[in-house]
């Protein structure tokens, strides 16, 4: 069971900032958005605005965009190129790099008392760049960045696996969605990490052609009909959590973009080739997943969403697309133009998990309501075993069909953070049995 507490009470939320978002691994931005010299993106980590860029040399940094000297916004675009931060309040100027340049009236106001090398921008002590993707941490002596992933450093890898199962290059189309949500961010993160339990909530749009295969659905992959059995995929001990499907025998390419010929030869000859490569490997489809505490991906629209937290009661989205660099631009506007009709704040599908998400967030805020926990027992847990099983091992715990278990896992690792002191490193859990 959980307490509704959980979503509304604004002292756990302010312990929650130091517990959780301070000690975490976080989804930052991708190297497709800087990729020169000087570019910047302006991203956030938790309730923090942080500047990620490429400085002069080519190195990638994270600073926080404060400045040292009154705590200023240094930087105030989503994106753009410079060998220069300035304070707009006392013209405090940093470079690219971080180092404190210039100080208005240095000489005769500070003489020799200002250490400029002390004043640099505050940069993440812990900072890994994956595949493209780009991560920080605030704690210096916190888990590695691999150790953090444990085994959903697979999850990963699945979701930046382009359709011929290479390792091509991903990069962010467009810019990127942001809206803001009356909701607590962890309905999201636990919708994502496996909520394959709420399907009717999306029967209206079931009933509707929005994906490219021109049948009724959301997905392209509902016009394949072989048999799969449905897994559940989690990293218990560090909170991650996936969505797969694994087809019980090899299955023949089913067509998906009757409309757009050239999209549809392009994952035609992606299928082939992925199952030359993965062999009967290739079997595992994955769908998406959380990657603790708040990075959620889809596999099948190529989606990033980070869910940040601006209170208890309102969570700001953030949505990045990412498509193959080598697909043809046909390939690109096509699954551009679908990912819209998908998820984001115009999505449809996305539309109805906000509703969701805001409604059964107001009940946790009235007063009788909020006395009683919610039940998340959903699924025994039990271990899948079944022809294929072999293909899942190592991929942490893994169960099949509509199960809760992937949020046990989300909520215990939360649980695990929440209850360990900011001074102390948390016990390394690997045996995730809360609300069972």
């Amino acid at each position: 069971m959980i307490d509704r507490a959980i979503f509304v009470d604004p002292a756990m939320y302010a312990q929650e900032q130091e517990r959780v978002f301070a000690r975490s691994w976080l989804f930052v931005g991708h190297a497709s958005q800087i990729p020169g010299n000087g570019d910047f993106f302006l991203s956030r980590m938790g309730e923090d605005s942080v500047i990620l860029n490429r400085d002069m040399d080519g190195k990638i940094h994270v600073f926080l965009n404060s400045c040292r000297h009154r705590g200023m916004r240094l930087c105030r675009y989503d994106f753009g190129n410079s060998k220069y931060f300035v304070c707009p309040y006392h013209g405090w100027g940093f470079r690219a790099s971080g180092q404190l340049a210039a100080v208005p009236l240095r000489d005769k106001g500070y003489g020799d008392r200002l250490d400029t090398a002390a004043w640099s921008l505050i940069e993440v002590p812990q900072l890994v760049e994956y595949r493209g993707t780009i991560w920080g941490c605030w704690d210096a002596k916190g888990l590695d960045f691999r150790t953090a992933m444990g085994a959903a450093i697979a999850y990963l890898d699945a979701f930046l696996e382009p359709p011929d199962g290479g390792d091509g290059e991903m990069e962010v189309i467009g810019g990127i969605h942001k809206w803001r949500m009356p909701c607590n961010w962890k309905w999201a993160a636990e919708n994502f990490a496996g909520d394959n339990y709420h399907n009717v909530s999306h029967a209206s749009v079931d009933q509707l052609q929005i994906s490219p295969s021109q049948a009724k659905g959301r997905h392209t992959i509902d016009v394949i009909k072989d048999p799969a059995y449905t897994l559940n995929l989690s990293e218990p001990a560090l909170g991650h959590a996936a969505r797969a499907v694994l087809r019980k025998g090899d299955y023949p390419y089913t067509p998906q973009y009757p409309a757009h010929p050239v999209v549809e030869e392009y994952f035609r000859s992606a299928y082939e080739e992925r199952r030359r490569r993965l062999g009967e490997r290739a079997r595992l489809n994955w769908m998406g997943g959380n990657l603790f505490p708040n990075m959620s991906f889809s596999n099948g629209r190529t989606s990033i969403a980070v869910w940040n937290p601006i209170g208890p009661n309102e969570t700001e989205a953030w949505r990045w697309y990412l498509l193959p660099k080598s697909a043809p631009q046909q390939v690109k506007d096509v699954l551009r133009s679908y990912v819209m009709r998908y998820a984001g704040p115009g999505g449809m599908t996305e539309q109805d998990d906000m509703e969701n998400w805001a409604l059964a967030h107001q009940s946790c805020r009235s007063t009788i309501a909020r006395r009683y926990p919610f039940n998340y027992q959903l699924g025994d847990g039990k271990p899948f075993d079944a022809p294929g099983a072999h293909l899942v091992t190592g991929l942490g715990v893994v169960s099949e069909g509509v199960s809760e278990h992937n949020q046990r896992a989300l909520y215990g690792r939360w649980a695990e953070l929440m209850e360990t002191p900011s001074t102390e490193q948390p016990r390394a859990q690997h045996d995730c049995n809360h609300g069972q």
